[in-house]
């Protein structure tokens, strides 16, 4: 389809936006390429005027946005899906007939790699220390980074307008970290779609990392720089920590395993946050009988002893994994795994959809006050009886790459 040349115009520049400002933008007048100096523009040499996927980023400094698109309203049928950042899925397939608009709004989180230095003399430091997959990511960077997909991609106007919401902290590896390229992808990228536009979602979880990791690289010393009263943590780790070919980050199951959840966990608590523990998804491993066999050992239960003994509420992944992978059997199991279904540990499209589910789900069964965030659409989730992956079709992201993640 057609849309007219873009150029975003905003109202305000965004390297001046204050509390109380709305950037607004007007696709409708022309196009340019995004620069550090206008602060605004088109991503990745894409452009609005293609009937392609396209991005387009604004400088803005770290915190949660309300983001308001208006879709449609062109000569032509739309379908356009949204994400934000690295490939956070916020609107799913937003049709419109020719003529028609739709406004819809959502809750982006834009973090940098900053964090507030130490007193003097004082261990830490004032950064993240991240990974070489990192740099250079939408994830880490002083901009709003937003994705238009589908078949018929169609956007008129854009307004971004800085909010005070509860935040949805998540922490784990590569199986719930944004993944930046197709075919890859993550519960924690998913799960955005599945809350109302009243809540934020941001989610520090990188590819091979572990609890111990975490806190060396001063990523927990990030979220715990900003995690206030009325938000929430949800932490998976094993499948790192769980490996002895590592000595450095190895934790044993219920000793030391059992001690670094229990350090998230005070820790979110003297903050006023509310911590939820998440156990691993199993990896795709069947038996002879079709049943998913246990690669994780004895951390799911340790995960479950901790949530008992601290009173924490536990959305039990490596449950409801089991169902879904049982579900599709050893024939169909793979579609819902990256790299052409050859990956056994990491997911596509589908499988992280799916899994975000059931993690909204598990939500729901622990009647958390989290659950009055979850969007209205949302009819419940049995794993036992998953999407069709061949009816459940995600617009793709532009790219795609077949390097494993870290850790794999």
């Amino acid at each position: 389809m057609k849309i007219s040349a873009a150029i975003i115009l905003a109202v305000v520049t965004a390297l001046s936006l204050h509390a109380t400002e709305t950037l607004k933008f007007d696709l409708s007048t022309g196009s340019g390429a995004y620069t550090a100096e206008r602060g605004h523009g088109f991503e990745s040499g894409t452009t609005a005027d293609s009937g392609r996927p396209f991005l387009f980023s604004v400088a803005v400094p770290e915190g949660n946005y309300r983001v308001t698109v208006t879709l449609g309203g062109g000569t032509t049928p739309s379908d356009t899906t949204v994400k934000a950042e690295s490939r956070r899925l916020m609107l799913e397939r937003v049709r419109t007939a020719p003529g028609e608009s739709v406004t819809r709004s959502f809750i982006v989180n834009v973090r940098n790699s900053s964090v507030p230095p130490p007193p003097p003399n004082a261990p830490g430091g004032s950064a993240v220390v991240l990974n070489s997959r990192e740099k250079g990511s939408f994830t880490w960077d002083d901009k709003l980074t937003l994705e238009f997909d589908g078949p018929a991609p169609y956007a008129s106007t854009v307004a971004i307008e800085p909010v005070e919401v509860p935040t949805v902290f998540i922490v784990g590896d590569s199986t719930v970290t944004d993944q930046r390229s197709e075919d890859y992808a993550s519960w924690g990228q998913m799960i955005t779609r599945f809350f109302k536009p009243d809540i934020a979602v941001a989610n520090h979880a990188e590819s091979g990392e572990t609890m111990k990791s975490f806190i060396e690289e001063l990523r927990l010393a990030k979220v715990l720089s900003q995690i206030k009263a009325g938000d929430w943590l949800l932490i998976q780790f094993a499948h790192n920590d769980e490996k002895k070919q590592w000595p450095q980050t190895y934790v044993e199951a219920h000793t030391t395993y059992k001690d670094y959840l229990k350090a998230f966990i005070d820790e979110a608590r003297l903050r006023g946050a509310t911590p939820v523990l998440v156990t691993s998804m199993q990896r795709r491993t069947f038996d002879k009988d079709g049943r998913i066999r246990n690669t994780h050992g004895d951390y799911p239960e340790a995960m479950r002893e901790v949530a008992a003994a601290e009173h924490v509420a536990l959305v039990d992944l490596d449950a409801a994994s089991r169902k879904f992978y049982e579900a599709l059997g050893p024939g169909r199991a793979p579609l819902a795994f990256a790299n052409h279904g050859r990956e056994a540990t990491h997911h596509d499209d589908y499988g992280a959809y799916e899994l975000a589910k059931c993690v909204v789900q598990g939500i729901r069964d622990d009647n958390l006050p989290l659950s009055r965030h979850i969007a209205g659409d949302f009819a419940g989730f049995d794993p036992a009886r998953p999407d069709d992956p061949n009816e459940l079709a995600l617009a793709p992201s532009p790219g795609h790459i077949e390097l494993k993640p870290r850790g794999n």
